[in-house]
């Protein structure tokens, strides 16, 4: 990024040394031919823009492709406007709406690269990996010409080689256990459906859980879905896990929001300086109306995120439980262009029903902006609110009286700070610098291949991991790795260790997230923390 804006900066550069250096060889009585007219006027400051292109493009020195310069230049001036407002090249825009739509190009693997091995974690069912007979727990050790294992190479150079257009033909070969010799395999690309509800299910008889990744162009039809199924399994009251969800499409954060009211209220309005205010009303239908709820967010909740959390926290429809939100309150319209790139312009400021605007400031630079979220950490935020200041100028009050503030995220009405580890510190490090949790789990995995590929229900993987006495079996591994727990340490490791250690053999079956969260749910003190608050409402 540096090397970008040093690039701009230099061009931008010699276009003033370039009219200047004209301007003073007319003075000096050099080539008057070029300026045969004296200074060339401009009424605006486009006119400008486009008469020093047109004079480069006449004049200058060396040859130079003016569309290339405007490519360059256009990033730094969207970049004046805001920090969302963004320029997007072609590619990076098609990047952008396959992650939006739902949607991607490709073979249809989600695969892990913690070491220098490309090994398949799952399969997407149905799609060309499944039908060419990928499995779990292959490694693949080249895709087409190149040899992958044992580079170093990131996960988006992985996904550059097998994503691609549907109907193109990508061949790969993969090492699989049992077998001394690598299995060729060629995959034809298809359409491949990417979910934004990561996982639903039932935590108990009553209280259900969907955790949503992303708002993209399916999630509330995958929502409904969802929230349906719990309801039918005897759901009365719903957690939903907005916690790192970055946002997307703000219409399928109304339309969520709407789901759980059964009268008209505001759910967000927008307004900016070339728009006038829109208001945004639920339909007063709401399917999940009589279902209570409360929303777990962080510091990476953010956009169509907090349309949701500010639309239940300002209605008093439900409790805001984690901590403070990013704060991103700009309401951006995508404009593409015919060359495929295009333009994502804010247009306007979204508003939470009680008139905050949750954007937090930008006024100081880009470069404070980014920073903000190192700034709170460094400030002690995710630990406490002690620290945490608001406006009062930016107070606002809800229907039933409970005090929210604009100018920076949405406050939880109840804070969790940021869970760490004190005794067993030294321990969780040593383990975590020499990667033995993945390590142990995908060596186990690996040995139990047969039956884990096998498993299709949580109570099967219960079942067969409780026998398993997995907790021990990794401290056996520790110890050979040389790192051990003190024994008044082992209570601490164990409560917090095991349910992992299952929770990650568990993602690693056919059940995916379904195997993961319901472990990952003991350990997971925001969300017990939210669990609690449906218990003290019916007190």
């Amino acid at each position: 990024m540096m090397k970008n804006k040093f690039n701009i900066f230099y061009t931008l550069l010699s276009v003033t040394v370039i009219v200047a250096s004209v301007y003073l060889g007319f003075k000096l009585g050099i080539n008057r031919a070029l300026m045969s007219n004296g200074s060339i006027e401009v009424k605006t400051p486009v006119t400008k823009i486009n008469k020093i292109l047109q004079l480069i493009s006449d004049r200058y020195v060396d040859s130079i492709s003016i569309d290339e310069l405007v490519e360059s230049s256009i990033p730094l001036i969207v970049e004046q406007l805001d920090p969302h407002s963004t320029y997007f090249v072609p590619e990076d825009l098609k990047a952008m709406d396959e992650s939006l739509q739902g949607s991607f190009e490709g073979v249809g693997i989600s695969f892990n690269m913690a070491t220098d091995t490309i090994i398949v974690i799952n399969v997407i069912e149905g799609g060309p990996a499944n039908r060419s007979g990928v499995e779990a727990g292959d490694r693949i050790v080249r895709i087409d010409d190149s040899v992958v294992a044992g580079k170093k190479l990131d996960s988006n150079d992985v996904m550059k080689m097998l994503r691609g257009e549907a109907g193109t033909k990508v061949s790969i070969d993969v090492q699989r256990q049992g077998f001394d010799k690598e299995i060729p395999i060629i995959l034809t690309r298809a359409k491949i459906s990417v979910k934004s509800v990561e996982v639903s299910y039932m935590i108990n008889d009553t209280v259900g859980f969907i955790k949503l990744s992303t708002f993209s162009r399916n999630t509330y039809s995958e929502f409904i879905a969802a929230a349906t199924k719990l309801k039918k399994q005897g759901m009365k009251q719903l957690i939903i896990d907005l916690r790192s969800n970055t946002g997307g499409y703000m219409d399928q954060a109304i339309k969520i929001a709407d789901e759980f009211f059964s009268e008209k209220v505001i759910i967000v309005y927008t307004e900016g300086y070339n728009f006038p205010r829109e208001n945004f009303y639920s339909s007063g239908k709401g399917r999940l109306a009589d279902i209570e709820v409360n929303i777990l967010i962080n510091e990476i909740t953010a956009s169509a995120s907090e349309i949701v959390s500010g639309a239940i926290q300002d209605n008093d429809r439900g409790t805001i439980v984690g901590r403070r939100s990013y704060g991103k309150g700009l309401v951006q319209a995508p404009i593409p262009f015919a060359d495929g790139s295009g333009l994502n312009l804010t247009i306007g400021r979204y508003h939470t029903p009680t008139g905050r605007c949750i954007q937090k400031p930008y006024d100081r630079g880009l470069e404070e902006y980014h920073h903000d979220l190192y700034d709170r950490l460094l400030n002690n935020e995710f630990f406490a609110t002690d620290n945490i200041h608001f406006d009062d100028s930016l107070k606002y009050t809800t229907p039933k009286g409970k005090t929210v503030y604009g100018g920076g995220g949405i406050m939880p009405d109840v804070f969790v700070a940021l869970d760490t580890i004190e005794s067993a510190q030294d321990f969780f490090r040593n383990i975590s610098q020499k990667n033995l949790v993945y390590n142990f789990v995908m060596n186990y995995t690996d040995k139990n291949r047969e039956i884990i590929n096998n498993i299709t229900n949580f109570e099967q993987l219960d079942d067969f991991l409780e026998a398993q006495n997995i907790f021990d079996k990794f401290l056996n591994y520790a110890v050979a790795s040389g790192i051990n727990a003190k024994n008044s340490e082992l209570p601490e490791v164990k409560k917090i260790l095991e349910p992992e250690l299952k929770g990650l053999i568990g993602r690693n079956t056919p059940l995916d997230n379904e195997g993961f969260y319901p472990y990952y749910e003991k350990i997971d003190v925001t969300l017990q923390k939210a669990i609690e608050c449906f218990a003290k409402n019916e007190k």
